[in-house]
């Protein structure tokens, strides 16, 4: 690391020294091991779709029967 502010680094070194007797004890402890993991695999998020082509839409979902069209099915139902 380059710095300029000589306190700083200093500073940073008793902290580094202080990690590094850590490390030290850990590692002479008995059972101390450590396990290497295979790396993580982001998966991207799909595109945005900002655009919907309106006849994708209307052959998802059919039109409702309207109003007139259920009293005309009601009255054939009845007359059966």
């Amino acid at each position: 690391m380059i710095s300029l502010n000589l306190n700083a680094v200093r500073e940073k070194q008793t902290e580094s020294d202080r990690i590094a007797a850590a490390m030290a004890d850990f590692w002479t402890r008995p059972g101390a091991s450590f396990k290497e993991l295979p790396p993580v695999r982001m998966k991207p998020r799909p595109a945005r779709r900002d655009w919907v082509d309106p006849e994708t839409v209307l052959k998802r979902r059919p039109k409702s029967i309207s109003a007139a069209d259920r009293k005309a099915l009601r009255k054939m139902a009845v007359s059966l």
